[in-house]
Formats: structure tokens, C-alpha cells, sequence
């Protein structure tokens, strides 16, 4: 698999990753080391997740798998710390929580550090500038070798990187994004991606399949065994099986018959290639799902249709996204 630097850092990593967001959750043991497996076997080695996920348990279940299945220099890790689960409180950057945090994922997955640690959320009740600190001193301490951001909108993720790029040598370039983005959901395109762009961070897409609706699989019901049918997911899919997805969906479903190849294939090889993305996160269910997805790696789609899927997807942006005097 092709490798990519992450953003404007020396760091390498596969063009695609591999997402744990359901493992031990959905996910057991067993097919997560298939899921493992066959990424590492076909050149993958960014597998994000984070402390949240099951509790704590997917960070756990891939440290299990990286003590004998798959060698851990092999693998670009990333996890997240911030979100808590907690009635009055969704998110905590305080620099208490996120170290300690982050000592703890380094228990469960096993290893002395990660590779990308990111904050999962930004928290307005916490100074940024502290939040910031936190990454710093896990970059410093030796946990983490690079830092980076996930789920902060264009002005946060502005403030944040400019604030980190001020003080070159004593605080450390934010490597990247995590974002959703697909063509069902551009919305980073209005200001999160430029600012990304411009400020050298690397795009990595979570949910780029539109949450499993581009593979065409809801075009005519749900699946039984589908995340749309799962009692804790099905709202998680509804959004993005409305009239206008289910226009991109059909163009997709074009453009796959005229090429040979299956909507997976093309929705992916399209957010693979957009200026700035890294790398797609893949949260497949199952080992057969990452295989098909892992086979867009031969495919690069012809200019004339990447156009086409351009438009029928194009979000709308007026002022002042775009230059007034065009308006």
C-alpha cells in the first residue's frame, strides 16, 4: 500500500487506516485479529482508536493482538483522549485528565507510546493554551510522537495550530485532523480543509463510506444485519438515507457499472485522492468488508468522473466562503 507523510511532518503512513470504533463492541476477538491481519498483510500500518471506544476495551483488544499477531513496529498508532462519558460533561481537555488519560491507554495497549495522540473534542471550558500544554508534554515525556486534533471546527483548529506553529522548538506542530468527511458529508470543505491545508496539517476521513451508505447496500431497504438495522447504530445511518444522499448513491451506483467495479470502490478511491486527505479511516465489521475496501488501492478514477461526483454532491457555500466579488 502506498504511503503518505501526515501533513507536513516526517511521519508515514498507510493511505488508508484501520478503525477500531467497534471493536470489542461489536467486534470480537477473533474477527478483529482477521481485520488486523489482513491490513498489516496488505501494507496497512495506521490503525486509529481511541479511549472511549467500548470503555476502553478496543484499545485493550489491540494491545492484546500487537503482543503476537502483528509486530508493533509495524504499525502506526493513533488514539484519542478527551471525551468522557460523563451526564453533565461531554468533553475534558484539562491537562489532568488528558495525561492521566493518556497513561492509561498506554496500559491497555500495551506500549511505551503512540504515534499520534489527538485531542477527540475541543472543550471550551478549558484554556486552550493548557489543553495544548498537555500535548506538549506527552511529545517531550516520550508518549507520544506526534499530536493532533480530531472533531475541531475551522476556527479551533486555526487558533489551535497557529497558537502551536507561534513558538517553533518549545511547542510541536499539530500532525493532523480527524475529521468525517465523505461525499455525503463535505462540510469540512468550507473551513476546517483550507485551514488544514494551509496550515500543514494532514486530513485523515473517519466514516468516508457516508456510514456505510455508499456502498449502495440501503438503496432499496436495510439489511438485517446492517448497521442501519442495529438497535444502537440505526440512528447513527438515518441522517444520510434521505433524497439528496440517495442522488449521490445513484451516481455513485453509475459510475461503479461504467468502470466495473463496485460504489465502495469508487466513494473511496474519491475521498482517497481529495487535496489534503491522508488517509480514510475504514471501520469495517468484518474482515470480507476491509478486504473490499483494501482493493481500492489499483483504482484511480478518471478525471471526467471525479468531475461528475463533484457536482451531484457539491455542498452549497455562499459568503463568505467563497471570494464576495464571485458572489
Amino acid at each position: 500500500m502506498e504511503q503518505r507523510h501526515l501533513g507536513r511532518t516526517g511521519l508515514r503512513v498507510s493511505r488508508l487506516g484501520l478503525g477500531t470504533l467497534n471493536w470489542a463492541r461489536d467486534t470480537g476477538e477473533q474477527e478483529a485479529a482477521d481485520q488486523l491481519k489482513t491490513f498489516w498483510e496488505a501494507g496497512g500500518t495506521l490503525v486509529d482508536t481511541a479511549d472511549i471506544y467500548a470503555d476502553g476495551g478496543a484499545e485493550y483488544l489491540l494491545g492484546r493482538l500487537m503482543e503476537g499477531l502483528v509486530p508493533r513496529e509495524d504499525l502506526v498508532i493513533a488514539t484519542k483522549a478527551g471525551s468522557v462519558l460523563e451526564a453533565d460533561r461531554r468533553v475534558d481537555c484539562s491537562r489532568r485528565h488528558l495525561l492521566g488519560a493518556l497513561d492509561a491507554s498506554l496500559g491497555r495497549l500495551g506500549t511505551e507510546y503512540v504515534d499520534l495522540w489527538q485531542l477527540h473534542a475541543f472543550d471550551p471550558h478549558t484554556p486552550l493554551e493548557e489543553t495544548l500544554q498537555a500535548l506538549d508534554l506527552a511529545v517531550t515525556s516520550g508518549r507520544a510522537r506526534y499530536v493532533g486534533l480530531s472533531n475541531f471546527s475551522g476556527w479551533q483548529l486555526a487558533k489551535a495550530a497557529t497558537w502551536q506553529l507561534a513558538a517553533p522548538g518549545v511547542r510541536n506542530r499539530l500532525a493532523s485532523t480527524q475529521m468525517e468527511y465523505s461525499l455525503l458529508q463535505r462540510g469540512i470543505e468550507r473551513e476546517v480543509l483550507p485551514a488544514a491545508l494551509d496550515l500543514g496539517m494532514g486530513v485523515l476521513p473517519s466514516s468516508p463510506l457516508g456510514r456505510g451508505v455508499l456502498t449502495g447496500k440501503y438503496r432499496h431497504a436495510t439489511p438485517a444485519d446492517s448497521r442501519g438495522a442495529s438497535e444502537h447504530l440505526a440512528a447513527f445511518v438515518a441522517p444520510y438515507l434521505d433524497e439528496t444522499a440517495g442522488r449521490v448513491v445513484e451516481a455513485v451506483t453509475t459510475a461503479a457499472d461504467g468502470l466495473a467495479v463496485t460504489p465502495l470502490q469508487v466513494a473511496l478511491s474519491w475521498l482517497r485522492d481529495r487535496p489534503g486527505v491522508t488517509a480514510p479511516v475504514l471501520g469495517a465489521r468484518t474482515a470480507q468488508q476491509l478486504r473490499a475496501a483494501l482493493s481500492v488501492e489499483a483504482l484511480s478514477l478518471p478525471d471526467e468522473i471525479r468531475r461528475a461526483l463533484d457536482d451531484v454532491s457539491a455542498p452549497v457555500h455562499h459568503y463568505p466562503d467563497h471570494d464576495w466579488s464571485t458572489l
